[in-house]
């Protein structure tokens, strides 16, 4: 009996990393696809209708999702966490009016600063077509990480920790 079990937690163990492994090859493909350049935004409208200056010499996480994406729903406690530390910035694609999105974040206990892209122009700008998806930018406003698809808190704190150094 202990034999069984042992075998079967090898098992599970090895589907997982192989999920894992499967998972960050797909989200390293779908990236070549993000535009690379420099950070081009610098100042936009938030739903809160204030004007969010990014910041200079400090790294920032921008973050593209949409109300009607699965994925989007379960990282976006990860995304809040993070908007906690660092400066993030999200994205919300053709989500509905800004009140939709707004009512959508108070009934998740979301704050992070959110720009509605009701006509997808910044998210196409960035070559994003696979939500969730987060771009990373150093002190230089260089990207140095980009992730299609869920990521865990400890991985977004990790990349902006570096991407700060």
């Amino acid at each position: 009996m202990k034999d069984k079990i042992v075998k079967y937690v090898k098992e599970i163990i090895v589907f997982i990393v192989a999920i894992a492994i499967s998972a960050n090859i797909i989200s390293f493909y779908r990236s070549n696809d993000l535009n690379k350049e420099a950070l081009s935004i610098s100042t936009v409208s938030l739903l809160n209708n204030t004007l969010y200056k990014v910041p200079k010499n400090k790294p920032i996480l921008i973050h593209f999702w949409a109300t009607w994406c699965p994925t989007c729903k379960v990282e976006a406690q990860n995304i809040e966490r993070i908007s906690k530390s660092f400066n993030v910035l999200t994205i919300a694609i053709k989500s509905g009016s800004d009140e939709e999105i707004r009512e959508y974040l108070r009934s998740r206990d979301l704050t992070f600063k959110v720009v509605n892209d009701s006509d997808g122009q910044i998210t196409q700008r960035y070559g994003v077509s696979v939500f969730p998806t987060t771009i990373i930018y150093d002190k230089e406003g260089s990207e140095v990480f980009s992730e299609v698809g869920y990521t865990t808190t400890i991985g977004l704190w990790l990349r902006m920790w570096i991407a700060g150094l």
